[in-house]
């Protein structure tokens, strides 16, 4: 018998020691910040509630600011903690208006993440919950960095933080925001970081902070069947699967996860997912791959996948990258392929490809972020404590 090792389920390495930051942080460790100020309880859960809506509603970044907070408690506060956003490394912007973000989070720990502006019912924006990622999608660019490390659940509100910071979204706006939906379609598997991506959740749909409703949140998985019914349990999020083959030796070769959890099992996972219906429906994404999955025969295929299912399917066509083994199928033939699907009662926009010339679309992202060696860090510290030579 065999055992696999999942390197992406590795923790974050712990932060060195010295002021916390809050920014992003739950409900729950805010208020364990405050109980180790030595506030009781009761008054530290109040407390919480007064400094997480300050940070994730009105945005604030100084405790100065918190002005329903007693001067005395902000100095202690300021002693202790800090209100910081990631480094951003990057920021481009699309002749389309895309955005993008490259945030570094620590030395060497970069993730990207990408606002598109008018979808769903205003803009979208696209978080990661890894660095870099293990299931090696033939068609993906982030499947060709290796895995570094999961994002903690604050490294994944903080890329919603510096996106409302962009868009000078504060305080959180009661209607016609420009920030609406949330999709975890960046870099990484979000079911290989699930803890962090529930904890994620709750903090972004705290309807006292950044108040992004769970039902305006999109987990997107290539088939972590195990994973997805708990993902449904414990967060109420909309349901996403990256599909983009209809048969199990196809989907074997472009996504390998397939290998281990086939699409049978994964079908029965999806079914499993929990208050499926027409206003909770599951979207499947399929990347459009000239000559390699675009055929009428698998249209009619992907049909018959989703008997049965409350389904939408989002033909994307591909976004190339450096390097890539793929073309765009040409664009009548996804019309045609579309035809198909939307003749037998489905769902089955195409979706515009946007912010191609800053590599922020759908499969493009990428960091140059790599996983270093304990023996490197060995020596580095041992570099650190060597006197030098006189």
């Amino acid at each position: 018998m065999s055992t696999e090792l999942d390197l992406s389920r590795r923790p974050a390495k712990p932060a060195a020691t010295g002021p916390v930051n809050l920014s992003g942080l739950s409900l729950v460790k805010i208020r364990e910040q405050m109980e180790a100020l030595g506030i009781d309880a009761k008054k530290a859960k109040m407390r919480a509630k007064q400094v997480s809506h300050w940070m994730h509603n009105f945005g604030v970044t100084n405790f100065d600011d918190m002005t329903n907070i007693a001067k005395d408690m902000r100095a202690k506060l300021e002693q202790n903690h800090v209100i910081e956003r990631p480094e951003i490394v990057e920021h481009k912007v699309s002749v389309d208006g895309t955005q993008k973000w490259l945030s570094r989070f620590g030395p060497a720990i970069e993730a990207e993440s990408v606002f598109i502006p008018d979808v769903a019912r205003s803009g979208a924006l696209c978080v990661s919950s890894q660095v870099g990622c293990t299931l090696s999608c033939t068609f993906c660019h982030t499947g060709t960095q290796k895995m570094v490390r999961n994002l903690t659940a604050q490294e994944i509100v903080a890329q919603v933080l510096v996106a409302r910071d962009a868009l000078s979204e504060w305080p959180t706006p009661s209607e016609n925001r420009k920030l609406t939906n949330i999709v975890f379609m960046g870099m990484g598997e979000p079911l290989y970081n699930l803890d962090n991506v529930v904890e994620a959740i709750d903090t972004i749909s705290d309807c006292e902070g950044i108040s992004i409703g769970r039902r305006r949140i999109t987990v997107s998985t290539a088939g972590v069947a195990p994973k997805i019914p708990e993902l449904g349990a414990r967060t109420n999020a909309m349901l996403a699967i990256s599909l983009h083959a209809t048969n199990d030796d196809l989907r074997d070769e472009i996504v390998p996860i397939n290998k281990k959890y086939n699409l049978e099992c994964l079908f029965d996972a999806i079914r499993a997912y929990p208050d499926l219906g027409n206003s909770k429906r599951v979207t499947f994404e399929y990347v459009m791959l000239k000559d390699v999955n675009d055929s009428l025969a698998e249209a009619v295929d992907l049909v018959k996948l989703m008997k049965g299912l409350p389904a939408k399917i989002n033909l994307i066509p591909f976004n190339p990258w450096p390097g890539s083994p793929y073309e765009c199928s040409e664009w009548d033939k996804i019309e045609t392929f579309a035809e198909v699907l939307n003749r037998a009662g489905l769902s089955a926009p195409i979706r515009t490809p946007r912010g191609r010339d800053i590599f922020a679309a759908c499969g493009q992202l990428r960091s140059e972020s790599v996983k270093e060696k304990a023996s490197d860090r060995l020596k580095a510290r041992l570099a650190d404590t060597t006197p030098a030579a006189e």
